[in-house]
């Protein structure tokens, strides 16, 4: 074993004295200032080197100028395509729909549009697929750019929400049902987005949503956004909720889609008559996004497609359904401008009424030079007595000259148990006066044809033989969507919306003509017989 080693004993070291510590402090600082004296003086020896070898080039040429710096580009992570897309990202209104052909980058937009207001901590944005499958595709797109517009954006799997840096959130969730939609109740959005909206069968979820949103930023607006494709389960009322109500990409008051009428507020309050909120309807084509549209392989899949998808999704249509009976109809060529109607053409008017469902009248007239058959008015309401729609019909009709006659569904001369008069004769003897229409057996189908017949176009006259004004909104957003029955394919489908259409039936199974031999008027005062000879009286 090694022996220990001994440890050395020293004394206590004695405490410096005051004049010894400011002695220590002064030594330091000197030493301190000696080392910055160094490091100036090599400083200002660089400085003095540098200005020797420096040129004056401006003496030497004076046309010298200094080489320009390049500013790096700010990198462009994402810049909208022109014309609909911009437009969608740019729109004012409350609601807005982005919609019609595949590939136009709808839902592209969507996941770009929330992130302008993700520097405020108060915003609070939600976007929804049908399912969970199909809302993966739009977190991986999100993915890609948010957190390179926003470093520090983080993704959270289990709560599927975006977090930024400033405190904004934007939700991506999945809604299957429509009941799903009440997981929402006591929450507020500034901004809901709806990918897909027909794929929900009904309106539910979307006015669910709209009470969802609120804010108590003054500077921050709130806002709908919907992408679509036409068709779907849902293609009829998103149809009638923004594509029918005005022409495309201009802007126009919300309405109820159960009743057409523009929603307002109510008589007392401080807006009273106003409309509530705008929406907007903006179309999309594959056109729109030159990186699709160029290649080509992307529509030339599309043009493959049977001819009802190829016109919802190549070319954006939104007047043709699965299962339509009248895929003939085309916006195009039977849909016209409207014009005032010379009093001298031949008009009359057909009508199919109800009082718990819809009242649809339409008003006729023939065009003599090629007995064209116009509609020109239409009348669609709901819970309208007898004579109250007898009342309508007379005051739409004051300027309109004589009315050779009307067509009402002859089940109103029934007598239903009651000793009144028919409903028929309630609005006859109000001075609206009908007659019945022809529902013999066999009579739907043979309408439907001559429906068809109409609705093809004359190649000598370059002319359909039905055009429908544009003032008829209604009968222009049922006619071509109209689905066949299910149990007799001859005939429509008796439980969709199909008021406006028997009247229409009706009217062109009447026999129209531009002239009868009984509209010219018979000249009483001549006799109308005389004598070949007037000896014999023969």
């Amino acid at each position: 074993m090694k022996p220990r080693r001994k440890r050395k004993v020293t004394s206590p070291r004695k405490p410096l004295t005051l004049e010894e510590r400011e002695l220590l402090k002064a030594r330091k600082s000197h030493k301190s200032a000696k080392l910055s004296l160094v490091h100036a003086q090599k400083k200002i020896a660089k400085l003095e080197k540098d200005e020797e070898e420096h040129i004056d080039y401006e003496e030497v040429n004076p046309n010298y100028e200094e080489p320009s710096v390049q500013k790096e580009q700010p990198s462009i992570l994402f810049e909208p395509n022109k014309g609909p897309q911009t437009d969608f990202l740019a729109a004012p209104e409350r609601e807005v729909l982005y919609g019609g052909a595949a590939g136009g980058g709808k839902s592209f937009a969507l996941i770009v549009d929330p992130l302008r207001y993700c520097t405020n901590s108060n915003f609070n944005a939600l976007i929804l697929r049908r399912t969970n499958d199909e809302l993966r595709e739009l977190i991986h797109k999100s993915q890609e750019i948010y957190p390179k517009a926003f470093p520090g954006a983080r993704w959270m799997e289990k709560k599927s929400q975006w977090t930024f840096p400033s405190g904004a959130r934007i939700w991506m969730t999945y809604l299957e049902q429509d009941k799903d939609v009440l997981r929402y109740q006591g929450q507020a959005f500034t901004y809901i987005g709806v990918d897909e909206l027909t794929q929900y069968s009904t309106p539910y979820a979307w006015d669910y949503l709209r009470s969802r949103l609120r804010t108590a930023d003054p500077t921050l607006p709130v806002y709908m956004r919907a992408t679509t494709n036409p068709g779907g389960p849902g293609h009829l009322w998103v149809k009638k909720m923004f594509i029918d109500p005005s022409i495309p990409n201009q802007s126009f008051a919300a309405t109820d889609i159960s009743t057409g009428k523009v929603l307002r507020y109510p008589d007392k309050h401080s807006r009273a008559g106003e409309s509530l909120f705008k929406r907007r309807f903006i179309p999309a084509r594959l056109a729109d996004n030159p990186y699709l549209s160029e290649a080509g392989d992307y529509e030339a899949m599309l043009l493959s497609l049977p001819e009802v998808q190829r016109k919802q999704l190549l070319e954006g249509s939104w007047d043709i359904a699965e299962g339509a009976a009248f895929g003939e109809f085309r916006r195009d060529r039977h849909v016209v401008t409207s014009f005032d109607v010379p009093n001298s053409w031949r008009k009359f008017r057909a009508c199919d009424y109800g009082y718990s469902s819809y009242t649809g009248v339409l008003w006729f007239t023939v065009d003599p030079s090629t007995d064209t058959l116009i509609v020109y008015r239409e009348l669609y309401v709901t819970k309208v007595t007898a004579k109250e729609l007898a009342y309508m019909v007379m005051e739409a009709e004051e300027g309109d000259g004589n009315i050779s006659y009307g067509v009402l569904d002859s089940s109103l001369w029934h007598k239903r148990g009651d000793t009144g008069p028919s409903l028929a004769e309630q609005m006859i003897v109000e001075g609206c006066r009908w007659r019945p229409s022809d529902r013999s057996k066999g009579s739907r189908v043979a309408g439907k044809n001559e429906v068809h017949r109409r609705l093809q176009i004359d190649e000598d006259a370059d002319r359909a033989g039905l055009e429908i004004f544009d003032s008829c909104t209604n009968l222009i957003a049922q006619l071509p969507v109209l689905p066949l029955s299910k149990v007799n394919p001859e005939d429509v489908d008796t439980k969709a919306e199909d008021h406006l259409y028997d009247a229409l039936r009706y009217g062109i199974m009447s026999r129209p003509v531009s002239r009868s031999i009984f509209d010219y008027p018979i000249d009483k005062g001549s006799s109308q017989w005389a004598p070949a000879d007037a000896t014999f009286g023969y």
